[in-house]
């Protein structure tokens, strides 16, 4: 999709990705630059709850710290 810079550097989002993503008058998005791509990304709404579960499934990295700290209490004595 090809969009056009106004003189004051606005651009416009078309009203079905505006839709899309929920996007309104005086909703907060980023600008992130990834070294020559730029990419405008909505805010979360609820961030913490949105992230909530994103990493299950894998190995538990509190439990793997807990028990390495456990091995070195042990091994200091």
């Amino acid at each position: 999709m090809e969009l056009t810079i106004s003189n004051k550097g606005w651009v416009v989002i078309p009203a079905e990705l505006r839709k899309k993503y929920d996007l309104h008058s005086g909703a907060t998005v980023t600008l992130v630059d990834y070294g020559g791509v730029l990419a405008i990304i909505p805010a979360l709404k609820k961030p913490v709850n949105q992230a909530a579960g994103m990493l299950k499934g894998g190995a538990s990295l509190t439990k793997a710290l807990l028990d390495e700290h456990k091995k070195e209490r042990q091994r200091g004595r």
